[in-house]
């Protein structure tokens, strides 16, 4: 009899690290609850979108001074020297920890950059699902009351679905998603043309206080982002312009940080 099927095995399966006969347990698995058969499609999407983002990066030619190090008839040197160097940083080091703590220093190290970290994932939300036509949300706007609860409680704070009409956009609906830290809410507009965006809000942001607006762009997708005390709002699209997702982003931010 097989083992059963755990969340290891899942995220396992999303990034395709199971073999042959597991994987097929695991499909079979999925086939018969929908429900997490559309979770774990949400996750190789994500996934899917995070590589297309990502993987140039890895195709770039390695630079001519590099490639020369790394030529095979240098290689054992470069093993040699590699240790030689990490035992004098080494040493280095442990010299330079020494003289610290005789001085009682203390040493901090830099904290990341929340809203740019956020304005990458928002941007990859919103091109994983705003060209979904049938599963573009996990809750409809028809149940509007219930998808703003649902997420209040995951996200342990209280949430609104911003009113968008006055600047064209209704709510489609939202979703769940993984964050960096914990459960994301992801709210869908769109307006009459069809086109769409998206607002990605993340809870326990609390160290960064920054509030000003921030512009950044993650392939084709353009994301107004901001922090306001330990709430993080990002506003995605690839479908208007940079002012008019400004005139959206403004709109978002009298109704949320009023």
């Amino acid at each position: 009899m097989s083992s059963p099927i755990t969340e290891a095995d899942l995220q396992a399966y999303v990034d395709e690290r199971l073999e042959a006969a597991r994987r097929a347990e695991v499909e079979a698995w999925l086939a018969a609850r929908p429900d997490e058969a559309e979770r774990i499609a949400d996750y190789r999407r994500f996934g899917a979108e995070l590589r297309s983002l990502y993987d140039p990066v890895l195709l770039e030619p390695v630079p001519g001074t590099l490639a020369y190090v790394l030529s095979p008839g240098r290689r054992r040197w470069v093993r040699v020297a590699a240790v030689a160097a990490w035992m004098a940083l080494g040493a280095a080091i442990g010299a330079l920890a020494g003289w610290e703590l005789h001085g009682e220093r203390p040493v901090v190290a830099a904290a990341p950059d929340v809203g740019a970290t956020m304005a990458r994932r928002a941007a990859v939300a919103h091109a994983t699902y705003s060209p979904e036509v049938r599963h573009p949300v996990e809750v409809g706007a028809d149940q509007e009351a219930h998808l703003v609860a649902w997420l209040s409680k995951r996200l342990g704070a209280p949430l609104r679905a911003p009113k968008l009409e006055a600047v064209g956009y209704s709510l489609v609906g939202g979703r769940l998603l993984p964050g960096d830290t914990g459960p994301v809410a992801h709210f869908m507009y769109q307006c009459n043309r069809g086109t769409r965006v998206t607002l990605y809000v993340r809870t326990e942001a609390a160290g960064n206080r920054e509030t000003a607006f921030r512009y950044a762009r993650e392939g084709s997708v353009g994301v107004f982002y901001w922090v306001d005390r330990k709430m993080g709002y990002a506003l995605s699209s690839n479908d208007i312009s940079k002012d008019d997702l400004l005139k959206v982003a403004n709109a978002v931010y009298q109704q949320l940080n009023p």
